[in-house]
């Protein structure tokens, strides 16, 4: 028997994924198809199962990929053939969003349905432009109007008499294209020309742009800015609180484009602290990090723990895939007891205590020349130490350990491999000057360029941040140059030097 199909009529919010609601986020997680909208953010659609059916749907301003009878025809279908649907909408499906319309259609076909309410634009775009659509002192009332009204209508029935005098605060959707016609209408039914205004384009995204203007002279700005949708028009005197209430596009880190090179699995730390200060970040994964091709070395290291005197670690990575071949092999960090364990930074460190290990020894400076000159005191001749680490990487370490006179095995925990599915939106990064590419390692840098390919040249115009002096020097190599570089080789240490770089260009 063919399971009951339903559809969920999903509000993305305005565009900040951060804005998705816990609900829609299940929705999302569970449905067989998503049927997206053309603001949906990559990232919300990322929660889709791997499997899912994913319909795209866009309409932008006379150019729509499949009319709205069609859309509802397409909802029917997918819950008639008994799928779970998640109806992916911008903002709120009630408000100018046509949830509405699916939905009757879905009725009247016996299919059921569910709304989940999403952060309608109305409100969160004025909120992220710190314009407050109510305050207590300034307005008790606001209304949310279309700027786009169906054509098949005729004649408009918007009440321009009662929204001009009775109303505080006005909030336009879809209105940029028909700017000139509503401040007209306004103005004619008694609003004052000089009442403030704003526009506001790309809310809640690090795109955002707010041009504060007045009702009258709203239109002839938008034109000499060339304004284009999506964007929202506010009226009313809470654009003047903008002033105090500016919070989100004058962060440290607001305008600026940041290329994030990290392998995926790992960007995401780095990216939220660049976003949280205003960044508008490009993850571009030159690396993909890999099991080892072969576990032979490091798994009979594993069977032989005791006979070591030190197990070092030279990264996170090299510590995660380490315990996993000691959980394969039935041990855990009991098999650690009379190893003492160093590792090279903070980081490292921190991902050791995940596994109940305290480092024994951890550098003041997070490299393998201080690694080793920390351990030089602690190792003794004929002493057998464990090198858990990437298949490829810098010999400064077990070189300096065997002219101590240890036994050093280095064994390959991983590997990093090229990997890059989205090199046109890197190409278009590095196309805007002053676009800053992080690189967190000398691998991260050597599989950028073999990404680049003949498009080198272009990280010219970019500004490159390095996580610490290896990875500075790896670019010197290439004949490029570091313009900053991390004084504390971390990732709040990089992030911390790209705030502090553009503060001194302030």
């Amino acid at each position: 028997m063919r399971k009951q199909g339903k559809v969920y009529l999903l509000g993305a919010g305005p565009g900040d994924p951060g804005l998705l609601s816990l609900k829609a986020k299940k929705c999302l997680e569970s449905a067989d198809a998503v049927v997206y909208d053309r603001l949906a953010d990559p990232r919300i659609l990322a929660f889709a199962r791997k499997d899912a059916e994913m319909i795209y749907v866009g309409k932008a301003s006379a150019n729509h990929v499949m009319r709205q009878p069609d859309i509802n025809k397409l909802l029917v279908k997918l819950a008639a053939e008994g799928k779970t649907v998640a109806r992916l909408k911008g903002g709120d499906p009630f408000v100018f969003g046509r949830g509405g319309e699916e939905a009757l259609e879905l009725q009247e076909a016996g299919l059921p349905f569910e709304f989940v309410p999403g952060v309608t634009s109305a409100i969160a775009v004025a909120e992220y432009a710190g314009i407050p659509v109510t305050h207590r002192h300034v307005a008790t009332s606001f209304a949310v109007v279309t700027g786009h009204e169906a054509p098949a209508k005729g004649a408009s029935t918007i009440n321009w008499r009662g929204l001009a005098k009775a109303v505080d605060t006005l909030v336009f959707l879809m209105g940029v294209e028909n700017i000139d016609k509503i401040s007209s209408q306004l103005v004619a039914n008694g609003r004052s020309a000089s009442t403030p205004a704003a526009v506001i384009r790309w809310g809640t995204h690090p795109e955002q742009r707010t041009l504060v203007t007045t009702l009258g002279q709203a239109a002839a700005d938008v034109k000499a800015n060339n304004l284009q949708p999506p964007a929202i028009f506010i009226v009313g005197e809470v654009v003047k609180l903008r002033k105090q209430l500016q919070w989100f596009d004058n962060k440290p880190l607001f305008g600026k484009t940041v290329v994030v090179t990290r392998a995926r699995a790992q960007a995401s730390v780095l990216t939220q602290k660049l976003e949280a200060l205003g960044a508008k970040v490009v993850e571009v994964p030159a690396i993909k990090i890999v099991p080892a091709a072969d576990y032979a070395p490091l798994d009979s290291a594993i069977a032989h723990l005791a006979d070591y005197r030190w197990l070092v670690f030279t990264s996170a990575n090299g510590v995660e895939f380490f315990f996993q071949r000691l959980a394969k092999e039935g041990k855990d960090t009991r098999a650690l007891a009379a190893v003492k364990v160093a590792a090279i930074g903070s980081a490292t460190a921190d991902e050791l205590r995940a596994y109940g290990v305290t480092a024994d020894l951890v550098p003041s400076a997070y490299k393998a020349e201080e690694l080793a000159e920390a351990l030089a005191g602690q190792v003794a001749a004929g002493d057998k130490i464990l090198i858990a680490r990437a298949k490829v990487a810098r010999e400064v370490l077990p070189v300096a350990l065997r002219q101590l006179g240890a036994q050093v095995d280095v064994c390959t925990a991983y590997e990093t491999v090229s990997d890059c599915d989205n090199k046109e939106e890197l190409l278009a990064a590095l196309a805007q000057k002053g676009t800053v590419v992080t690189f967190t390692s000398s691998s991260t840098v050597t599989n950028l360029l073999q990404v680049l390919g003949e498009n080198k040249e272009m990280l010219k115009n970019a500004v490159l941040a390095a996580i610490g002096p290896v990875t500075a020097a790896t670019l010197q190599e290439q004949g490029l140059d570091a313009g900053i570089e991390a004084a504390e080789f971390t990732i709040d240490g990089l992030v911390k030097a790209i705030e502090e770089y553009y503060k001194l260009k302030e």
